[in-house]
């Protein structure tokens, strides 16, 4: 189904098909006659030769320099030459297709100034699977993602690199494969296609699309640990959070009670009185997590229908406003945020495994869950790289936000680093996926030692899949592919598919 775009309607979940799916996209007729009625606009203010940013001057501190008639076409090339200069490997497809398809949706408002060619050219590029190569270093989150987009600029020219059916390829051969015609930039077309945060926009809407299920995934998690170790279930009861107001909260007791109904190793007798934190605090801290992922996904949502560019025209005002609708740092906070609340959700999911492991906590199970401890290890080692994990998340949560770092000789005297935050949140959330095929390795193997006490029908799908992917643990055998192969399977979605199937959609 071809998903259209308007500047309006935009959801994580839309971009998410297009960005991974490649589900193709149209112009809402509509937005097409914005974007023409505002390059009528330019073309007029070109005509009575007005002193516009970036059209006729050049940027940054070049921007009192007025560029003559013949230097106004030249110079939307020689811009996006200049600005290529990022560093790295290149971004993986789906995050250049998340970026293309914010910056398409951001020209749908009509206030860009570009022509309609353009726009349509970067919607075939989408279409016909055209994806330019852009390095991952070198945008500093203000003047937009200039260093990547300018790559992803170079495209529509014929220049610079892109991936076609599985190829690396000069961009020329890959838009005459694809049958897409080449451009030449005219007037402003090359400082709008470039001037937005689009990339950590694409880049930030993929990791909240994959923090939600995540978020689900650590409730499973610890829904199995909570049932292998007796837990006193009164810390879900759902008058609890509900006094207390915070709607996650709510939501993340209400799931957990769900996946648990039922479980006989719950109904045992021999309950604490009040258990650690680590496993009544639940509700509160993934709560708080899910809360953090609301405002994380407003801010991203409202930049994904956004007119984020510079200068911005307003067309039935006959009027061009200079501003900084591109500066990354509203995308930055939300980022931060995310990260800073997945690392405490796994400091969480670590402290439980810990319980499973160490024989004075786990209610009964054998050190490090193996029946030969002493010769055997048993799963030891596992909780040795979940603390790794999380100890190089809580460094990757230490803010980018704050590190400002002047550029364009002080003109951009403040930027956001709003790139770096969303390199580090996706690190932060690839890491946070292997600390959760950890706790369901260690909660796999107490269930095993449970038997034949059953567990909840939620808890029961999640432990067949584990099964399916990592044996039980009867002698000691490296644990680094079992490892390698949950964290795959957490981060595919295909666990939470099952719990889902077994016990109904999780909020």
């Amino acid at each position: 189904m071809t998903i259209t775009l308007d500047g309006h309607e935009l959801t994580i979940e839309k971009l998410v098909q297009v960005a991974r799916k490649n589900e193709k996209i149209s112009i809402h007729p509509d937005a097409m006659k914005r974007i023409k009625k505002c390059r009528d606009l330019l073309e007029e203010k070109i005509e009575k030769k007005e002193i516009l940013y970036g059209v006729n001057t050049g940027i940054g501190e070049l921007s009192e320099v007025v560029l003559t008639q013949e230097q106004v076409e030249k110079y939307q090339k020689y811009l996006i030459y200049s600005h290529a200069a990022g560093y790295g490997k290149p971004f993986p497809a789906e995050t250049v297709r998340a970026a293309i398809l914010s910056r398409i949706n951001c020209h749908c408002h009509g206030h860009s100034g570009l022509r309609p060619v353009v726009v349509e050219t970067l919607k075939e590029m989408l279409n016909k699977g055209v994806t330019p190569v852009m390095c991952e270093k070198g945008s500093v989150g203000a003047c937009g993602d200039l260093s990547p987009m300018a790559q992803m600029a170079l495209v529509p020219m014929g220049e610079g690199e892109a991936f076609y059916k599985g190829e690396r390829l000069p961009a020329k051969e890959a838009m005459e494969k694809a049958g897409i015609p080449i451009l030449v930039y005219e007037a402003r077309d090359g400082l709008a296609t470039i001037n937005g945060s689009n990339v950590i926009t694409g880049l930030g809407a993929l990791e909240i699309f994959d923090a939600h299920r995540w978020i689900k995934n650590s409730e499973i998690a610890a829904a199995m640990t909570l049932e292998v170790l007796n837990a006193n279930m009164k810390a879900y009861d759902e008058r609890l959070p509900k006094v207390r107001g915070y709607p996650g909260g709510i939501e993340t007791s209400e799931n957990i009670r769900r996946i648990t109904e039922g479980s006989e190793l719950l109904a045992q007798k021999g309950k604490k009185v009040q258990d650690a934190y680590s496993l009544r605090s639940t509700p509160q801290v993934i709560g708080a997590a899910r809360d953090a992922l609301k405002w994380a996904r407003y801010m991203i949502e409202i930049e994904l229908n956004g007119a984020a560019d510079n200068p911005t025209f307003f067309p039935e005002e006959d009027l061009a406003l200079t501003g900084a609708n591109f500066q990354g740092t509203p995308l930055a906070f939300a980022l931060e945020l995310l990260g800073m609340a997945i690392t405490t959700v796994c400091v969480l999911s670590e402290r439980r495994t810990n319980r499973l492991m160490n024989p004075h906590l786990s209610a009964g199970l054998p050190a490090f869950l193996t029946k030969g401890a002493g010769m055997f290890s048993g799963l030891m080692l596992s909780q040795y790289t979940a603390g790794a994990l999380i100890c190089e998340n809580r460094i990757l949560s230490h803010p980018a936000a704050t590190g400002s770092i002047p550029a364009a000789a002080d003109q951009e005297d403040f930027v956001s680093m709003g790139m770096t935050t969303a390199l580090k949140t996706q690190q932060i959330i690839d890491n946070a996926q292997a600390v959760l095929g950890i706790e369901l390795m260690a909660g796999a193997q107490a269930l095993d030692l449970r038997k034949p006490l059953k567990p909840s029908k939620g808890v029961q799908a999640a432990y067949e899949v584990v099964r399916e992917y990592v044996a039980h643990l009867e002698e000691d055998r490296p644990l680094y592919d079992d490892i390698n192969k949950l964290k795959d399977v957490v981060e595919s979605g295909e666990i939470l598919e099952a719990v889902e199937k077994a016990v109904g959609s999780l909020k």
